[in-house]
């Protein structure tokens, strides 16, 4: 009988052993896709992924009827209002004819809404409904990527009714622009070429998941409040897109099939395989969030997930390296560093850095710049900023939130430790300085990231 734990070690030998970057790439691509799916899995497995699907739910049925009430509004302005039962139609075509009759009631609560019966205070409960949705999907996104800065409230509010007025707007305009161009004379003689007319037919039976795609890549690129590469985001709604036919092909299989439950549970069968959906739905779209955020964020790929609990030390040395690289760059006139460069230089997770970071820009040791994304400047000339500030900054950075330093008991033997442990390190470190620090000759960490020569050769194009 195989030993299932000697299985996993294996496994785990196998998949994460290899150095990837000395492997043929098709050999290194096919490990990186099997780590990301384990990891992946394990997310899912771990629950939180599933408990904000489910959160999802819960807001998506308050928020669903309002939303399309707002967005049917906007759309009726540009005449193409009657285009949302359609849409509504298809994302609902797993549900066969329960499908159909959730849709047509759904649109049936969607015409009773009139602005004038709702009054201003119901408008603004319409509005918020639909918002507090938005900022749900935006907290799940920013969990998947590990986020914990919302964006600012005036942005929220900017970036929320941008989605709600002008996205319906630019989803049905593409739409029509396809079915133009596929019904002009020039597209109908092309079509009659049989080589071009076989093609053309392929692509229109590929549009339907080109357009899925095209959407997860656009809420992977634009929701979070994290610059998103593209590539990743691309490559987390493919592989959401692909997921999303599959798990659609399979639930439709399991509702026509599901006649006992619709025994069992009569009248409510119907909202609850809609339910069901509607679960899944969010689920697939996380999951290829979090494919996006490991494909983007490769140290992040570990097979045990790494506690965010550090050491004093590795504290300690995390902020040195960020004062020594953010030194260097300073004094060598180079580009300054992001946070996703300097985890990904340093090879730790950029959750794991941030707070480091947090709490040197807390003691205006360092200042990060308003370009998207920030970057890191020294926030004070460092040849008067000591080494002991730094190492002071990382050591008392949670004191006054979690506990006060102040409060514990006086006890003169321990007080006394703690003062000479102080003054040793004060006198060993006095006078040192971070500019010294960072004209110190390097070892490891001297390349500049690939994003930051970027963005500095393109502010000198622009300049």
């Amino acid at each position: 009988m195989w030993d299932q734990t000697k299985i996993s070690v294996a496994l785990k030998k196998l998949i994460w052993n290899e150095e990837v970057s000395a492997l043929p790439w098709w050999k290194a691509w096919l490990i990186k896709s099997i780590q990301i799916c384990f990891v992946v899995v394990r997310d899912v497995v771990d629950g939180q992924l599933t408990l904000r699907a489910m959160s999802l739910v819960y807001t998506t049925l308050l928020a669903l009827v309002p939303l399309l009430a707002v967005s049917f509004s906007v759309l009726k302005g540009f005449g193409v209002h009657n285009e949302i039962e359609p849409l509504l139609l298809n994302f609902l075509s797993p549900l066969g004819e329960k499908g159909v009759e959730i849709s047509s009631r759904i649109i049936g609560f969607v015409d009773n809404v009139k602005a004038g019966v709702l009054g201003s205070l119901g408008l603004a409960l319409l509005i918020y409904t639909v918002i507090s949705l938005i900022q749900k999907i935006e907290s799940s996104f920013n969990y998947t990527w590990r986020v914990k800065r919302t964006r600012p409230l005036a942005q929220r509010f900017s970036d929320y009714l941008s989605v709600i007025l002008i996205g319906p707007v630019l989803i049905f305009t593409a739409l029509g622009i396809t079915a133009t161009l596929t019904n002009t004379a020039m597209v109908q003689k092309v079509v009659a070429i049989k080589p071009f007319g076989s093609l053309l037919q392929t692509v229109s039976h590929l549009l339907p998941y080109l357009l899925i795609i095209t959407a997860f890549t656009f809420f992977y690129v634009f929701v979070p409040n994290k610059k998103v590469q593209l590539t990743s985001a691309l490559i987390g709604g493919t592989a959401a897109g692909i997921l999303w036919e599959v798990t659609g092909w399979g639930f439709a299989t399991f509702v026509a099939k599901s006649t006992k439950y619709t025994a069992i549970y009569s009248g409510f069968a119907i909202l609850i395989m809609f339910m069901l959906w509607v679960y899944l739905s969010w689920l697939i779209l996380l999951v290829g969030a979090n494919i996006a955020y490991y494909h983007q964020h490769p140290e992040s790929l570990t097979p045990e997930r790494r506690s965010l609990r550090l050491s004093n030390r590795f504290k300690e040395k995390l902020s040195l390296l960020v004062m020594f690289m953010v030194g260097q760059n300073h004094y060598h006139n180079r580009p300054e560093w992001s946070l996703n460069d300097l985890a990904q230089q340093l090879r730790v997770p950029a959750d794991v850095l941030e707070p480091i970071v947090e709490s040197l820009e807390n003691k205006r040791i360092l200042v990060s710049t308003a370009t998207d994304p920030s970057t890191y400047l020294p926030g004070r000339p460092l040849d008067t900023t000591e080494i002991k500030e730094v190492l002071d900054a990382v050591r008392t950075a949670d004191e006054m939130h979690n506990s006060n330093f102040s409060e514990l008991p006086a006890e003169f033997a321990v007080d006394q430790v703690i003062n000479d442990v102080d003054q040793a390190v004060a006198k060993q470190l006095q006078g040192l300085t971070i500019k010294e620090f960072a004209l110190a000759e390097p070892s490891a960490v001297t390349v500049v990231s690939e994003t930051s020569q970027k963005q500095k050769a393109s502010s000198d194009e622009n300049h």
